[in-house]
């Protein structure tokens, strides 16, 4: 009767101790890892676009134009930099300039037209960023394909 007594602390401590592994292993799990990083993400989606949209501006490229609007879609691509090994995802936007009054493209009829482009975020020191660079005339399937010798899926 002693012994009952006795196993059914050590029974639980043993559970405990088998959870407390088990959640240690998942932790380090890269799809576990790369699931909550994606979640991030779609966290801080609304503010990582006016980020893209605030830094795109600023960039002054294109040259003669200023950015109007960044329409986003759903088109999302995850890749990792092969060479660099950063976890990277290319959102579709389609986005709309005007012409910089007294510019190079004022007059010009094309600088109203929108453009199909691929927004550009990268995963760095536990955090999305952005530069807003932007990948013009590629959705973001066609921007992995187009840059396959230096983006992978993931």
């Amino acid at each position: 009767m002693v012994h009952l007594y006795w196993s059914i602390p050590l029974l639980i401590a043993s559970a405990g101790l088998a959870f407390y592994f088990w959640r240690r292993g998942r932790a380090a799990d890269p799809q576990v890892q790369l699931e909550s990083i994606r979640g991030f993400f779609e966290v801080e989606r609304a503010r990582l676009q006016a980020q893209f949209f605030q830094a795109a501006g600023a960039s002054g490229k294109p040259r003669g134009l200023r950015w109007k609007e960044c329409v986003w879609n759903e088109l999302i691509e995850w890749v990792r930099d092969k060479q660099s090994g950063q976890l990277m995802v290319l959102v579709g936007v389609t986005i709309s300039f005007e012409a910089i009054e007294g510019g190079d493209m004022e007059g010009v009829e094309a600088a109203g037209n929108l453009r199909n482009a691929s927004a550009v975020f990268y995963w760095q020191d536990g955090e999305w960023r952005t530069s807003g660079r932007a990948i013009f005339n590629l959705n973001p399937s066609e921007a992995v394909e187009h840059f396959k010798g230096g983006y992978e899926r993931i």
